[in-house]
């Protein structure tokens, strides 16, 4: 940390000799040598003694040092964490959905993946609103790369979710817009830093996000692969790599929103009724802890009841949950 931000209570007079001399943070101060040492060669028309220049390093120490906390706080602290977030399992609230994956408690990373108009976004909406509709003191950081997030929409959908927290689920679902990975790398960091700079007192105090949505990857990572480099495919592997130590350090739920793309060739002997797949290449599906498909019947199939329309969801490769049957897992909703 630079000497500019302990001024005051520092002199500014002071700090500007300390840079003089190559003293610019307050590493340098702390850690470059004796004090004594660092004092003498400071210009005697300063006008500052040595014990008063003692006392500004001991205020430096005090402001640059974590706050102290004993042990059995944090252990209280980490517990009571644990204890809030498995509250809730971040489930959709469809049972049959549910049990596809046990839901989407943290930490974990799930990549929902479908055709135009599959319900993606519909489904990670839903498991948002119904989390903020539960849990009075979590939020959830939507990032849009597209900006195509619709406020009117997300309205209509929390209207027919019913919860205690209600009223106020609007105002901790966070939206930032992202239309490259560097700006969602800027997103992660601001967010990074709020969960460092929280102590026991805030924490207990303020709302906590518990989930991201990011909704869609595809844009963000496709541009960036290529058949003829592999520079693209290695970004692309670091940034799911970053995702996966962030939810694994602040225990969250991270849900990616993948496009789909055409099988050429189709293997006709498949189990799965698609002629799709997800985008970003077979690499990406790894990368996640599961992989839920989300497709549309057709509408001659769902016209039995009106006004209403079909959806089916598969789960195409999971670590999290266990087939209970051969072929893959899914249910019709």
């Amino acid at each position: 940390m630079r000497l500019q931000q302990f001024s005051p209570p520092l002199r500014n007079e002071l700090v500007q000799c300390l840079q003089e001399i190559g003293i610019k943070t307050d590493a340098d101060l702390l850690l470059s040598g004796d004090h004594t040492t660092i004092f003498s060669r400071l210009p005697p028309e300063l006008g500052i003694s040595l014990l008063d220049f003692r006392r500004a390093v001991e205020e430096v120490a005090e402001l640059a040092s974590a706050v102290a906390m004993h042990g059995d706080k944090l252990l209280e602290m980490e517990n009571r964490q644990h204890e809030d977030i498995f509250a809730d399992d971040m489930l959709v609230g469809i049972p049959e959905v549910d049990a596809l994956l046990g839901g989407f408690r943290p930490p974990r990373i799930v990549e929902v993946s479908g055709d135009k108009g599959s319900g993606k976004t519909a489904l990670a909406l839903q498991l948002a609103l119904r989390h903020l509709s539960r849990i009075d003191d979590s939020s959830v950081l939507w990032v849009d790369s597209s900006g195509d997030f619709s406020p009117e929409r997300v309205s209509a959908m929390l209207a027919q979710i019913s919860g205690e927290y209600s009223e106020s689920a609007l105002e901790r679902l966070q939206v930032s817009f992202a239309s490259d990975i560097e700006a969602v790398h800027e997103v992660l960091e601001t967010l990074r830093q709020s969960f460092a700079a929280r102590s026991s007192t805030s924490y207990t105090a303020s709302v906590t996000t518990r989930c991201i949505v990011i909704d869609a990857i595809t844009s963000l990572l496709g541009a960036m692969l290529s058949a003829t480099s592999s520079q693209g495919h290695a970004s692309m592997t670091t940034f799911m790599r970053q995702l996966r130590a962030f939810a694994d350090s602040f225990s969250l739920a991270i849900i990616v929103i993948n496009a789909s793309t055409k099988i050429l060739p189709r293997n006709p002997d498949a189990v799965f009724e698609t002629c799709r797949k997800p985008a970003l290449g077979p690499s990406f599906t790894f990368m996640t802890d599961a992989t839920l498909w989300l497709s549309r019947r057709p509408t001659e199939e769902s016209e039995a009841v009106e006004e209403s329309t079909m959806h089916v969801a598969e789960v195409l490769r999971s670590r999290i949950s266990v087939c209970p049957a051969p072929g893959p897992p899914r249910c019709d909703t």
